[in-house]
């Protein structure tokens, strides 16, 4: 089925969404994106876009850092968003891709004077990491401090550490990288927030430790507190402490909730996980609409 695209301020298809070779983004990395997923609910015949307001929210202050202005409001950008899944018509899990970018045609490294622009996409995309629990690798490349780039925005030209973290671990033979930040703590995967579990409680990096401030992220902490009494830390994490944890699991809105077997080829706890399996199964209902209790998170794309 092909896909749709909101460019240049109207729907388009995809195919017809295309950019010029002198785009400022495309030569210096100054954009900004969200990753977001529609969830598609067989039962239901319905399609909810998880936290959509919250992605918006994030996105427009990452914009700001780049000295960027959305040309819509927050709001806006929900409705056009839900227009756009309306039109492609999916029936399966959806990633939607909303990008704001310096669309100058000119060349030079700044921030300043350039005209910016804003698009969304949505394209068919199953689960970012396939697998019951996948093996990690500690990474050689290390989270830039905010000094450097701030990792709390999703900015495109910082996503070539992340891309290098990818690589590098798939090269070695795992699933996945783990980050660690400027000072040697734990920080996060190429594309997911990390957490473990020792002693009943979970533990996650805190944002000082360079990580993106995650949507399921936050989404996790609320469901482990609200519907399983478990806590969760934020406390810098020696690497080390890996090797030690009861159970490790990554999340983010392309990898969902994925426990980790694996750190190193070092078996961690039993190998998968309890806590994370029941995080997984609660976190898979709210997303796709079957929880009344989080349903202000969904919202659904056709209408009945």
């Amino acid at each position: 089925m092909p896909s749709f695209a909101y460019f240049k301020k109207k729907f388009v298809p995809l195919a017809e969404a295309r950019i010029s070779v002198m785009t400022h983004a495309l030569h210096y990395g100054t954009a900004v994106f969200e990753g977001i997923r529609g969830n598609w609910n067989e039962q239901q015949q319905q399609m909810f876009i998880f936290r959509l307001k919250e992605h918006y929210q994030r996105l427009e202050e990452g914009s700001r850092l780049l000295r960027m202005e959305l040309p819509h409001s927050v709001d806006e950008l929900c409705s056009i968003t839900v227009e756009l899944a309306r039109r492609c018509g999916f029936k399966e899990d959806t990633y939607i891709r909303p990008l704001v970018y310096k669309s100058a045609e000119a060349m030079g490294v700044r921030l300043h004077n350039l005209d910016c622009d804003f698009l969304v996409f949505a394209i068919p995309w199953g689960r970012y990491l396939d697998m019951d629990a996948c093996h990690c690798g500690i990474s050689s490349w290390r989270r830039p401090g905010d000094n450097v780039i701030p990792p709390r925005a999703k900015i495109t030209g910082l996503y070539i550490n992340n891309a290098f973290t990818k690589t590098e671990a798939v090269d070695k033979g795992f699933d996945e990288g783990i980050m660690l930040s400027p000072d040697g703590y734990v920080s996060e995967g190429s594309g997911e927030n990390l957490f473990i579990l020792k002693d009943g409680r979970l533990i996650t990096p805190p944002v000082s430790n360079s990580i993106l401030v995650g949507i399921t992220r936050n989404t996790v902490m609320i469901l482990a507190k609200n519907e399983l009494g478990i806590e969760t830390i934020e406390r810098p994490i020696d690497p080390e402490e890996l090797y030690t944890a009861d159970e490790c699991f990554l999340t983010g809105t392309a990898a969902h909730v994925t426990p980790v077997g694996e750190i190193e080829n070092r078996k961690i706890g039993s190998g998968g996980g309890e806590v994370a399996g029941r995080l997984q199964e609660l976190y898979f209902k709210v997303i796709k609409g079957d929880n009344p209790k989080y349903i202000y998170w969904c919202t659904p794309v056709y209408e009945k």
